[in-house]
């Protein structure tokens, strides 16, 4: 069997209620994509029904046994998907999958890795998060520039398309489980010279989000990390799941 073109990678905890919804999206969309698909489920330890939910649905499914973090979910599926291009995007679909031609297109154009961005002019945001949450992101997104990567504004977007030879560079590196996986991953195919584009796309913020405070509490400290492994070699040793 021959690679697919695209594999869009999954990460899911406790997600049967709500993934079946965005895996029948998903299915709609790729009838009239055009090119050979795969979709891929990372359970990250549910102690629901995620992964047989997710089986029904005709995902290739990816199980943890305990739950690892999301970081950790993310390269997994991303290190072990089969595709030409890599969507990484998240269980609510906050971001339509309709948005995914323009990111395509992108990488027709030469870039390695584009990122929604919510921060951009032309960005649109049809449901917002909580004040509280809106205003860290933003101060997060201000250290993750001054720390890490300067020029892009929203790095925290989950929805973000890569060739596979980006991702394989940056994901085979990377260390981070929590919040900061994103940056690190971004941080990495930066470092290795892979170029990085940013896009306005919408998005539609879910309640039932499973990022709580105390998970994104540890984000400013991981930039700092990041920092350390960079400076100390720890990112040219090879693979870390």
């Amino acid at each position: 069997m021959s690679d697919p073109f695209l594999s869009v990678v999954i990460p899911a905890y406790n997600e049967a209620e709500r993934l079946p919804r965005t895996l029948c999206r998903l299915a709609a969309f790729l009838r009239d994509f055009g090119r050979g698909h795969e979709v891929v489920v990372v359970d990250d330890g549910s102690r629901d029904a995620t992964a047989e939910k997710a089986r029904e649905a005709g995902a290739v499914v990816l199980r943890n046994e305990r739950n690892r973090g999301k970081g950790h979910a993310v390269r997994r599926g991303m290190l072990q998907a089969r595709g030409e291009r890599l969507l990484m995007t998240d269980a609510d679909l906050s971001t339509p999958i309709e948005e995914l031609p323009r990111l395509l297109q992108k990488i027709e154009e030469g870039w390695d890795v584009v990122i929604g961005s919510r921060a951009l002019p032309g960005s649109r945001i049809e449901v917002h998060q909580a004040w509280f949450r809106e205003n860290m992101g933003r101060l997060y997104n201000v250290f993750v520039r001054a720390l890490a990567l300067p020029g892009l504004r929203d790095t925290q977007c989950g929805f973000k398309l890569w060739t596979a030879a980006a991702a394989r560079a940056a994901f085979s590196a990377a260390r981070l489980h929590g919040f900061s996986f994103d940056v690190e991953a971004l941080y990495l195919a930066r470092k290795r010279g892979y170029r990085i584009a940013e896009i306005p796309v919408t998005w539609r913020n879910d309640a039932a989000t499973r990022v709580g405070l105390r998970g994104g509490s540890v984000a400013f400290p991981d930039l700092l990390k990041i920092r350390l492994y960079d400076w100390t070699g720890r990112y040219d040793a090879g693979k870390s799941l």
